[in-house]
C-alpha cells in the first residue's frame, strides 16, 4: 500500500499534519459505515476495506519513523528495524551512557533527571527529524538510513522514559 496515496497527498517527508489531520478525519467521514447502511454488501466491504487503508496510511504518515521507512520502499530501499547499516560505535557508546543515566535516575526516583534526558534525547530526536526532512529533500536515500536507525534509538529511550514517569507518578 501507498499511504501517501491513498490519503491523497505528494510523497515527501515533510508533511504539513494539521492538513493531513483534517483530510484523514474528511476521507474517514465519509468512508464512515453509517453512510453505506442502504448500500450493497459489496459496496459496504470496499468503504470499509478502504476506511481501514486510510486508517492505516494515517498511522504510517503521521509518525517519521514509518513515514521514512514508507517513502523509502516506495522507492525500492529495503528498510526496518536492524535493517540499517551499523550504527556508528561513538554514537552507540553514548546512547548506552544515556540509557545507564536514565537507569540511575529511575533507581533514585529523580523525576527531574529523568525529565533532563528526555528533554536532552527530545531535541536530538527533533534534530534527526529536520536531517532526514533534508536528506529526503535531497533525494539521497543511503545517507538516511543512519540517521533513520539513530531515530529509532531516540524513540525507544523516549519509550522508555515515558514508561518511568507512569511509574514514578503512581
Amino acid at each position: 500500500m501507498d499511504p501517501f496515496s491513498t490519503l491523497g497527498i505528494a510523497r515527501i517527508y515533510d508533511v504539513d499534519l494539521a492538513a493531513l489531520e483534517k483530510t484523514h478525519r474528511e476521507l474517514s467521514r465519509a468512508l464512515h459505515p453509517d453512510r453505506y447502511v442502504g448500500a450493497s454488501a459489496s459496496e459496504r466491504r470496499s468503504a470499509l476495506a478502504k476506511a481501514v487503508d486510510v486508517n492505516e496510511a494515517w498511522r504510517i504518515v503521521r509518525d517519521p519513523i514509518r513515514r521514512a521507512e514508507a517513502l523509502l520502499a516506495l522507492s525500492g530501499v529495503v528498510v526496518g528495524e536492524g535493517r540499517e547499516p551499523q550504527s556508528d560505535p561513538e554514537f552507540l557508546l553514548e546512547m548506552l551512557e544515556q540509557r545507564e543515566a536514565l537507569a540511575s535516575a529511575r533507581q533514585a526516583r529523580d523525576l527531574a533527571a529523568v525529565h533532563g534526558l528526555a528533554r536532552a534525547i527530545r531535541a536530538r530526536s527533533d534534530q534527526a527529524e529536520r536531517d532526514l526532512s533534508i536528506e529526503f529533500a535531497r533525494g539521497s536515500s543511503q545517507s538516511l538510513l543512519p540517521k533513520l536507525g539513530e531515530l529509532r534509538f531516540f524513540r525507544r529511550f523516549l519509550d522508555e522514559v515515558s514508561a518511568i514517569e507512569d511509574e514514578l507518578a503512581a
